[in-house]
């Protein structure tokens, strides 16, 4: 779709039907989206996390579209829908690129859609998605991105900046946004990866902050991805579409970043399958998203490695996979902690239903995203590790089906209480930013445990 039809979100942001959120969601969202379910006969099976199932895949497709279609997208500042036709939707399917090339000189990575048991690897974004002390922000940051396997970050965040909580919108996030992306930019020339891809920065929240930080020099760069997210649930408002107006106008690799929530207003697992589908249809035709950061998540447990959630993983990215060209990453959120065995069964199971069902890698959030400074490279490591063995070994979803079962069998029913681990100050050494020896033996034992399971790693 032309950025210049931007400026026709707007308008109909304006001038679509008026209605108060309440009834949006109660008279518009959830009866629609109980309808599309029964109409498509979609229905969960919780013995197959990953689902082998075409017409599943492609009904999900259906109602997602119809529901799309339907309901339309909410705009909370102007209390009106933004609606589209399917004709405006089939031109921006066909017209929006299958793939991208990000980063610069050595670090240049091809960044694209992938089919369902694709032999093309999937892009590696590493990410721990949790906030970090001040004082070891900039380590964390090189620690990440000395690993090998990275093909882009999407950094440690800040949550304070001179020793002070910050707020959005104050001049403390603009202080915190601007130490995040020089941090980043930093460390990448410490490491040798000065032109490693971007998708940043997390710790600004607010439009103003995102816009502050763009600059070639010494912040995010054009040639960077960004992030705007979609409002709980199929919802926007001025802010957010003015992170995605300063982004196509500035160059930027955008992305739409949705979450839908199992046990919302989308209900269960079928509902939420089909809105994260959605999402992708928001993401193209509200943002002009050039991919789709998925994050659907239990709304109990704030992850998404239990089996309900991988059955939703597994067949949203069929679904988007079989049905369009459109780029998306799957995020995972673990329950567990870094440095618990459970957490590197988790990222593997994550790994393996993304992979094989047709999508990207964003791994990982430990502990529920919840805990400051608890998150370490070495679980992304273990994840970009599964990616690529599960495509060399040309997995079909029928085995991926099976480890995947025998994985969650180690850890689903310590789920509600999952171990909280210990931070990444605990787990890497401070000064050379290297995993503590005991830290590697644990990921070396669960490595050769997943190994026996049937993952033939590469190395």
């Amino acid at each position: 779709m032309a950025p210049i039809r931007m400026w026709e979100i707007l308008k109909r942001a304006e001038t679509g039907q008026f209605i108060e959120e309440k009834d949006f969601l109660m008279k518009h969202f959830i009866p629609t989206m109980r309808k599309v379910i029964k109409k498509y006969e979609i229905k969960y099976n919780p013995q197959i996390p990953v689902t082998s199932d075409d017409d599943l895949a492609d009904r999900v497709w259906q109602a997602a579209l119809e529901f799309f279609l339907e309901v339309g997208i909410y705009h909370q500042d102007t209390h009106r829908i933004i609606k589209f036709s399917e004709e405006e939707i089939k031109e921006a399917l066909f017209a929006t690129p299958p793939e991208y090339m990000v980063g610069e000189g050595a670090d240049i990575r091809r960044f694209g859609s992938r089919k369902i048991e694709d032999s093309i690897p999937p892009f590696m974004l590493f990410s721990p998605d949790i906030t970090y002390d001040e004082h070891d922000h900039l380590r964390a940051c090189i620690a990440f991105l000395k690993e090998p396997l990275l093909d882009g970050l999407c950094a440690p965040i800040l949550d304070q900046f001179m020793g002070r909580k910050i707020k959005s919108p104050t001049p403390s996030e603009l202080g915190g946004a601007t130490t995040h992306a020089m941090n980043l930019r930093e460390a990448a020339r410490l490491v040798g990866r000065p032109g490693v891809w971007f998708v940043a920065v997390g710790t600004a929240e607010s439009d103003m902050a995102q816009i502050a930080v763009s600059d070639d020099m010494w912040g995010v760069r054009h040639t960077d991805g960004r992030l705007v997210g979609a409002i709980t649930e199929f919802m926007t408002n001025s802010s957010m579409l003015n992170k995605a107006t300063h982004y196509q106008m500035n160059g930027n690799i955008a992305g739409c970043l949705p979450g839908a929530i199992y046990g919302g207003y989308a209900g269960g697992a079928e509902g939420t399958a089909v809105l994260e589908v959605a999402y992708h249809l928001m993401g193209l035709m509200v943002y002009f998203a050039q991919f789709i950061q998925n994050f659907p998540f239990h709304l109990r447990y704030g992850s998404n490695t239990g089996r309900e959630m991988l059955w939703i993983t597994s067949i949203y990215s069929q679904a988007v996979a079989r049905n369009t060209h459109l780029v998306q990453t799957s995020n995972g959120f673990a329950n567990a902690g870094p440095g618990t065995e459970m957490l590197f069964y988790e990222t593997a199971a994550h790994a393996i239903a993304s992979t094989v069902c047709g999508a990207n890698l964003w791994e990982i959030a430990p502990a529920r995203n919840k805990i400051h400074n608890y998150g370490t490279p070495l679980e992304c490591r273990f994840a970009a590790e599964v990616g690529h063995s599960v495509t060399k070994m040309n997995m079909t979803r029928e085995k991926a089906n099976e480890i995947v079962n025998k994985l969650l069998n180690k850890y689903e029913d310590n789920i509600p209480t999952a171990p909280e681990g210990k931070p990444f100050q605990q787990l890497y050494d401070m000064k050379e930013l290297i995993p503590t020896q005991e830290y590697l033996n644990q990921y070396y034992k669960i490595k050769e445990d997943v190994a026996k399971m049937g993952i033939d790693f590469i190395y």
